[in-house]
């Protein structure tokens, strides 16, 4: 079997030029809305992506390994529900740690493959390579791109005859406000041909207190990650953020039914950000909110597919950490 023409894509792409003016606009109005917030795709330049990473072992962190564990056992199973000739694309990959069972598996079934990772994080491209380098058989292609805008271009350039497997693992789809989740599901489906599938993690509901630790825990880990965001604007657009004036805040909204991650202010200060033209006056005990996290149900995500074009096809569930991994297929 030959390579699948893939031109456009043959090459990593060159960082994007308008990074630094993205994340200027997104702090500019992130920081200007009544309650104050940063996207959380923002958490993860490269000091952000190797501080997951170690969240990612810790004893109180248990999605990570949860998700890992399915993609492990039921690879197989997974593959036994797909066609043969296949594209894999990946949206938020980070290393692709995880992801290199189920590319092993794909491999060993008919190599050759391509892989292509899309991430905002060009730190999180380059140890998603080294991570899956001497893997026989895999052509990667790293998109330094948004989700969607990534998934566009790979969807123009797709070889005609194969099917194409989206991978949406690690809960992603819970930093989404609910209403945002659908129409991010939604803009994934407009990139699919009938057929084509999608492969999901999701964290599941469980219990507060398990959450509040997951999120908080008792190392600091989480917490230097939280606030690695305000060295990241301190970095790149000249803040004026002092760390130790910020405290890692998480919370559980039980209607919701979502963690959610701020940075509290510990007292009146004034912080400006010279690259956006920005002062900000914060109040003692006011909040830059920086992370969501929803949990779902099992009868919910099936509900979702439906109204997002899909069907679900297959949910592999995981129990010692309640997660589950969905295999989803375009109508």
């Amino acid at each position: 079997m030959s390579m699948p023409p893939f031109d456009v894509l043959s090459v990593d792409a060159a960082p994007r030029t308008d990074a630094i003016d993205a994340f200027a606009d997104a702090v500019r109005h992130g920081l200007t809305q009544p309650q104050r917030e940063l996207p959380s795709c923002y958490l993860y330049d490269e000091v952000g992506s190797a501080l997951y990473e170690a969240i990612t072992l810790l004893p109180e962190y248990g999605l990570s390994r949860a998700d890992e564990r399915l993609l492990f056992r039921h690879a197989d199973r997974i593959l036994g529900l797909l066609p043969d000739r296949l594209i894999v694309t990946e949206l938020g990959s980070g290393s692709a740690r995880k992801t290199r069972w189920l590319l092993q598996a794909l491999v060993n079934r008919a190599a050759p493959l391509i892989y292509i990772p899309i991430d905002l994080s060009a730190s999180a491209l380059r140890n998603c390579r080294k991570e899956l380098f001497g893997l026989g058989g895999l052509s990667l292609v790293g998109l330094e791109r948004s989700y969607l805008e990534g998934l566009q271009e790979v969807a123009v350039n797709r070889p005609p005859d194969h099917t194409l497997l989206v991978l949406f693992l690690g809960s992603t789809l819970g930093n989404f406000e609910r209403s945002a989740a659908e129409e991010f599901l939604s803009g994934i489906r407009r990139n699919l041909q009938p057929g084509d599938a999608l492969l999901m993690g999701t964290d599941l509901e469980k219990p507060k207190t398990d959450l509040l630790l997951a999120y908080d825990d008792p190392l600091g880990v989480t917490a230097a990650f939280n606030r690695n965001l305000l060295v990241r604007v301190n970095r790149e657009l000249s803040g004026g953020f002092v760390l130790s004036r910020f405290h890692h805040d998480v919370r559980y909204d039980e209607g919701e039914r979502r963690i959610e991650m701020h940075l509290r202010s510990d007292r009146r200060q004034t912080v400006r950000i010279e690259h956006v033209g920005l002062t900000c006056e914060f109040q003692s005990d006011e909040t830059i909110w920086t992370e969501s996290c929803h949990k779902f149900n099992l009868d919910e995500l099936r509900a979702m597919a439906v109204r997002n074009g899909f069907h679900s096809a297959a949910q592999w569930i995981d129990n010692d950490w309640p997660f589950v991994e969905s295999l989803w297929f375009a109508d």
